[in-house]
């Protein structure tokens, strides 16, 4: 589990919901108990989302051919904390 830094998860940062990758095999219990012991803080409700693999190219290899393939799928969790909490090292901040 990692958490997910983007424009968008910043932004949703902003309203206590943190964006994390989780494992395809955890479910919502899991990643609740899991953000709870690693942070020490008391989490409101869990939202799942499974993104899809996209065909990415990756340039040219030899004369007029393109090497293609798919990326991996993977599981994102929006995690909202109960009012008052904050992840403070979130984003790598000292």
């Amino acid at each position: 589990m990692r958490p997910v830094v983007s424009e968008k998860s910043t932004e949703l940062a902003s309203e206590n919901k943190y964006t994390f990758e989780v494992s395809m095999r955890s479910n919502k219990i899991e990643i609740r108990r899991a953000v709870e012991d690693r942070y020490r803080v008391h989490v409101a409700s869990v939202r799942t989302i499974t993104v899809p693999s996209k065909e990415r190219g990756a340039g040219f290899v030899a004369i007029n051919k393109r090497r293609r393939g798919p990326t991996s799928p993977w599981k994102k969790a929006i995690v909202t904390l109960v009012p008052g909490e904050r992840i403070e090292d979130f984003f790598g901040a000292v």
